[in-house]
């Protein structure tokens, strides 16, 4: 698994490439939070349950459909709460969540992602695996915690910085 900064990340640049008027900054808060919470799921450890059961780690969790179903909820609280573009929160929270277990599927280690459960409890990758993945837990502060940030950088961090460098240059060029 990729590093909870970097799952963090992709709705942080989502939002800031969108802006501020379309993702408001409680939305992009939100957003970097549920793109961490599948990997609360490393609890499941604490109860017996295993890495590849349904419920383990990267297990339904990093699905679509729980991506979908925190989405729904989102909307729903966002229309009783009468938020504007209730839709938009939905959609937002949904693809935050759902960039964690598609971010999972690019790293070379662990059992795969279940992203398709519960219709295939089959654990997935990507073809290429270029982002090494995370130690968990105290593993983080050794030198393979070192490759894995830098993996990150890489795979990650500059390709979202040269997004949203893109739209910033885009925009200025837009206004004037």
């Amino acid at each position: 698994m990729p590093t909870i900064f970097s799952h963090a990340a992709v709705p942080m640049f989502a939002a800031l490439i969108a802006t501020e008027k379309w993702i408001p900054r409680p939305l992009a808060m939100l957003g970097m939070a549920v793109a961490i919470l599948p990997d609360a799921d490393v609890l499941a450890f604490k109860f017996g349950i295993a890495y590849t059961d349904q419920f383990g780690h990267r297990g339904a969790s990093h699905s679509l459909a729980f991506a979908a179903l925190l989405g729904l909820l989102c909307c729903c609280a966002a229309y009783w709460k009468q938020v504007q573009r209730p839709w938009l929160w939905g959609g937002f929270i949904a693809l935050a969540a759902a960039s964690h277990g598609l971010l999972d599927m690019a790293t070379n280690g662990g059992e795969g992602v279940a992203l398709l459960w519960p219709a295939l409890h089959e654990r997935l990758f990507w073809p290429v695996t270029p982002i090494e993945v995370s130690p968990i837990g105290r593993g983080f502060l050794s030198w393979r915690g070192v490759q894995t940030l830098y993996s990150e950088f890489l795979w990650i961090w500059l390709p979202m910085l040269a997004l949203w460098g893109g739209a910033h240059l885009l925009r200025r060029r837009q206004a004037g």
